[in-house]
């Protein structure tokens, strides 16, 4: 087992560069030069490629091997910081991100998707059923763990790096991630899919994906169960950062701290899963403390707004705004392991020549379901104000607790 862990846990981890940089790093750079929480928020806009992987997918099934996809796009994404390195960054007054570095950016993302597509395929073509807890849970650790490299944790040393070094960092990290990719064993090992294998004609395939078992069910969750957290998570510490919070203190809280108790939150949900504990019933115990959770973070803000409430260091209120923020993270982290644990288990019924196809249109409608609130929050609190938004965000969390009722039989 170890043979095809450790390739995916290095290239998940790659994986998950671009992910932090864009949802850690960059909004709290913007947010302190001064942009609106719209624009901010609009920022996420740059995600767009992850959300056509469904168009590209096929042609992974039927095409190449992952081995070959991998090195491509991972090579790609190297080039690409490359160009980044040599480009000014973003500055103090401007009304948003240069044209050319949006334009880099989104490349950067599509990069990251086409690779997104080949691993997914390796990774349900690889692991056996009785794999899917440790091997979900290397996925979402050490994506996680990259985004953290990525976002807090560049962002405490943003100062002392300067733009291009992070970006020739990046480029040095992704070429030789390219290089694992080329080598590794477990990879080479996949066969290039037979012709009578085929993906069917796109005209059909829509109605292939939804004929496979759970999969209307498993649709309708993944595209709801993060909303509410995405919201809050990604409006929350731009809100701490206008009560006072320094940019500094919120990449140790929002980044590093903060995914490091997502990691674990994973780990543990890979540990329970192993166990045999059943992804559904670990979902719906979960579940119900994230919504708790959420409620006293939405209580917290509200006491912010208060006379005489700060962040300074030392109060109360700082305390329990790390707490707030680690709480949702670790919780986060378990339900993201048992629903990509589901997400797998689902696309391993269907036929062998659709599954890579079958699990990219379940993980773009994931990230639909996290991308939209994350990219509207922003629009949402200018315009309605944070107490009504965090209330929008808490119905949104109510949500999959009830859907965990209809879940079929097959699924559990």
């Amino acid at each position: 087992m170890h043979g095809k862990l450790l390739p995916l846990a290095g290239l998940y981890l790659v994986q998950g560069l671009p992910y932090g940089l864009q949802s850690s790093l960059l909004p709290i750079l913007l947010r302190a030069r001064g942009l609106s929480l719209t624009r901010v928020g609009l920022t996420k806009g740059l995600y767009a490629p992850w959300l056509l992987k469904l168009a590209w997918a096929p042609l992974v099934d039927r095409r190449g091997t992952p081995r070959v996809w991998l090195t491509f796009s991972t090579v790609c994404l190297g080039l690409v910081c490359g160009l980044l390195a040599v480009l000014p960054p973003p500055q103090a007054g401007q009304t948003g991100l240069p044209t050319t570095v949006m334009g880099l950016l989104l490349l950067l993302n599509l990069g990251a998707a086409v690779q997104d597509v080949a691993l997914d395929t390796l990774a349900v073509q690889l692991l056996e059923p009785k794999e899917l807890g440790p091997g979900n849970t290397v996925q979402v650790v050490a994506y996680k763990l990259g985004s953290a490299l990525a976002g807090g944790g560049l962002l405490v040393f943003f100062p002392t790096l300067s733009w291009p070094l992070l970006f020739l960092l990046l480029t040095a990290t992704y070429w030789l991630a390219a290089a694992l990719a080329w080598a590794a064993p477990a990879l080479g090992r996949l066969s290039r899919p037979q012709v009578s294998e085929h993906t069917p004609h796109t005209s059909y395939l829509l109605q292939d994906l939804l004929a496979v078992p759970g999969t209307l069910w498993t649709a309708g969750f993944v595209l709801t169960y993060k909303m509410g957290e995405q919201g809050a998570g990604s409006l929350f510490p731009l809100l701490l950062l206008d009560h006072g919070a320094s940019a500094s203190d919120l990449g140790l809280w929002s980044g590093l701290g903060a995914a490091t108790c997502s990691i674990a939150g994973s780990s543990l949900g890979g540990a329970l899963l192993a166990r045999h504990w059943q992804p559904l019933k670990l979902l719906r115990s979960v579940l119900q403390l994230r919504l708790g959770g959420l409620a006293c973070q939405t209580a917290l803000l509200l006491h912010l707004n208060t006379p005489g409430a700060s962040l300074d260091p030392g109060t109360v209120m700082r305390g329990a705004a790390l707490l707030s923020l680690c709480l949702q993270q670790f919780l986060g982290g378990v339900v993201t392991t048992a629903t990509f644990t589901v997400m797998m288990h689902c696309s391993q019924l269907a036929p062998r020549a659709l599954q890579a196809t079958h699990y990219s249109f379940l993980a773009t409608l994931e990230l639909l379901g996290k991308l939209l609130p994350g990219t509207l929050a922003g629009v949402l609190a200018d315009g309605l104000g944070p107490r009504l938004c965090f209330a929008a965000f808490l119905v949104l969390s109510a949500l999959p607790v009830l859907d965990l009722r209809l879940a079929p039989s097959n699924l559990t």
